[in-house]
This record gives C-alpha cells, structure tokens and sequence, in this order.
C-alpha cells in the first residue's frame, strides 16, 4: 500500500508502528532479526586468549545477543535495538560486546541503560578513551566518531535500549585491529580499568 505525502510516496517500510518492549527483562517482542555473539566469536578481542579458548571448549556460552526491528537503513529513519550482554569473565576480564565504529562516522548514538551495571566504553581513532558508567536509568550518548563496546561487571545481564541513525552502519574491522586502549577486569572483587 502506498500514500502520497508531499512530494514522497509512502510504502510499508515508512508507516508508523509500534513494539512492546519489557523494561524490567529487556524482552523485545517479535523482533525480526536476533544477532547472537558466543565465546567463538570473541577471538582476538580478550586480553587472555588461553582462558578464551578454555571458557569456548566448557560449552562456548553466549556473550551477546541484539534484537531488531527491520527499519530502512537510510536517512531520516531511525534503528533501535535491545542489547542484552550476559555477565562473565574471561580469565579475570569482564564480557564485553565486540564494539564498532559507526561506517558513516558524523552519526552518534544513544543507549538507555534498562538493568544491569557495566561501561561503555569509547575510544577515538588517536587512542582517547573514556569509560561511562552503565546503570539503571542512565542514558549514555556516544557522539559522532567515537568507537563503543559495552562491558558487564555485574552478575545480571547488562541490558540497553539503542537508537541511533538508520544509514550509520557498524564498523567492526577497524576495532578487531586496534582494538580499545583500555579493558575492564574483576581483581580482588573491584573494578579494575587498565
């Protein structure tokens, strides 16, 4: 089906729609794409490669996983998601999402922390990072150009709601290079960022 709106022919894709979203789980209902991250899939990105490989041949759990709703990639529209990242530790090092850049660098992004306590943790192409706390209620804006991954340090799921501009892509190759210049451990039972 399709409408005129001033000058723009309107499909499906650009009709207004709604999804039920569960705040105290972090539960998207029927999204159409669900993106899973396993301990196979974080190689090279933990600090202790042999705890990596020990933690994938005990069951390889799930690190990570991503809800959608499909939304045009392109301007004016906006992508949302829920990210849930499991707790855990690779040998001393908390899990952590894999972290991008976004492909269109001037677009930003803006997580609502549901449940859960961590980082996100942003990083600029000339090695400047900075580590925002991630809890209950609190928003965390990523501005344009910065790389960002999220980190669990807690023992609940850490669990945000995600907006941000639909043609911003995510570039994951240049992170797995160069990975962030700061990661966050459990030492003694404290936060240790280094």
């Amino acid at each position: 089906m399709a409408h005129a709106v001033a000058d723009h022919t309107v499909t499906d894709a650009d009709l207004p729609f709604g999804v039920d979203i569960d705040l105290v789980t972090g539960a998207m209902a029927a999204p159409d794409r669900v993106l899973v991250r396993r301990a196979s899939d974080m190689k090279g990105y933990y600090k202790d490669a042999a705890a990596l490989d020990r933690l994938i041949a005990a069951g390889d759990p799930v690190h990570y996983e991503v809800f959608e709703k499909v939304i045009p990639e392109t301007y004016g529209h906006l992508l949302f998601c829920i990210s849930k990242l499991y707790p855990g530790r690779v040998g001393d090092e908390c899990f952590m999402t894999k972290g991008h850049y976004h492909t269109v660098s001037g677009t930003a992004e803006t997580y609502l922390c549901i449940a859960g306590t961590g980082y996100m943790m942003c990083k600029l192409s000339d090695g400047s990072c900075r580590a925002e706390p991630m809890r209950r209620n609190r928003m965390v804006y990523v501005p344009p150009h910065w790389g960002h991954r999220s980190i669990n340090t807690g023992f609940d799921p850490l669990i945000s709601f995600c907006v941000y501009p639909a043609e911003a892509g995510h570039n994951y190759g240049d992170i797995a290079v160069e990975g962030f210049p700061k990661r966050v451990f459990i030492r003694g039972g404290r936060e240790v960022i280094e």
